[in-house]
């Protein structure tokens, strides 16, 4: 296990048509959608987190399975799944949960698990961190492996979710300090700090302690921040977007997986890492997330997929340079 994740995996409900209460289950959740595409991608990769055992869960543990992740620190409880209802806007999407008392929600392992000697990459956020006891056995996971393992924190932010969101403002401070790499989308960050410009909230992260901060833009590509450097921008790949759920997931997937590609197994590996091996980084993880946008709901891509379309975009600017 080089690469693993922990926090909710739940069934998505799409709309099969805006406006209408026709729905379509697919497997999803942040964490859930990132392993996957690790998986996927080529990285041994392990899951922490808690299923049920109703249908939902049995379907969400045979998806894992499918996918090539590890499932052995799986636990299993008679407590239902997390559900989400998805409505896709022009502009974004909608969703509705359904969370309180949920398995994943209730996850609480005594003692904590061990990560595997080989373990690189932990990988925590998303709504897992809005309820205990999950929310307090994740930070105790993730502090038991700093220093050891590369924290990545994505917040993935769901406002519909948050009571009081000035209390979660504060709170994910406290996250953003237990992070080596920060990932947010440009929608997370206008959640967390409106009105301020995304650099400001990059320079609080780095601040806080993380070595690395990403913010993506969809169809715009994605900006990277370190201290002591000059912000870092790569485009995004034209596509034809089908769907964005995932795409987000898949993204952060990919910056973990490239960058063990590139030697970086320890967090202060992070600020070695120079300005080309970070722009080939980013730029696979947006290759990625691109191709998780041409197909319906969150379904990443293959490493060989996302390696053709990386070789077929080099070959058509050595063209348009010729």
């Amino acid at each position: 296990m080089r690469i693993a994740l922990t926090g909710e995996a739940l069934i998505d409900f799409t709309a099969s048509e805006a406006g209408t209460l026709a729905f379509l289950g697919h497997e999803g959740g942040s964490p859930l959608n990132t392993a996957v595409a690790c998986a996927r991608l080529g990285q041994p990769t392990g899951f922490f987190t808690q299923l049920s055992t109703d249908l939902f869960g049995e379907r969400l543990m045979g998806f894992l399975e499918r996918n090539g992740v590890d499932t052995r620190f799986i636990l299993r409880s008679n407590a239902p799944s997390t559900l989400a209802f998805v409505e896709r806007t022009p502009q974004t999407n909608r969703y509705a949960f359904y969370t309180r008392g949920s398995a994943d929600a209730t996850w609480a392992p005594e003692p904590l698990p061990q990560l595997p000697v080989d373990c690189r990459f932990l990988h925590f956020g998303s709504i897992s961190l809005l309820q205990d006891p999950a929310a307090t056995r994740i930070a105790d996971l993730v502090a038991a492996n700093a220093g050891r393992c590369v924290i990545v924190f994505d917040p993935n932010v769901r406002p519909s979710l948050i009571a009081d969101m000035a209390a979660y403002r504060a709170r994910t401070a406290g996250w953003f300090a237990m992070a080596d790499l920060v990932k947010l989308s440009d929608e997370d960050a206008e959640l967390l700090a409106p009105g301020r410009p995304v650099d400001a909230l990059a320079a609080d992260c780095l601040a806080a302690g993380a070595r690395a901060v990403i913010v993506t833009r969809g169809g715009d590509g994605a900006t990277l921040w370190r201290t002591g450097h000059e912000a870092l921008a790569v485009a995004a790949p034209r596509v034809t977007v089908v769907d964005t759920i995932g795409a987000g997931d898949t993204f952060t997937a990919g910056l973990s997986v490239s960058l063990l590609a590139h030697g970086v197994e320890r967090p202060e590996q992070l600020d070695a890492l120079g300005d080309e091996a970070w722009k080939e980084v980013l730029r696979f993880a947006a290759t990625a997330a691109a191709l998780n946008c041409t197909r319906e709901g969150a379904d990443p891509p293959m490493l060989e997929a996302v390696h053709a379309a990386l070789a077929q975009e080099d070959n058509g600017a050595v063209a348009s340079r010729s």
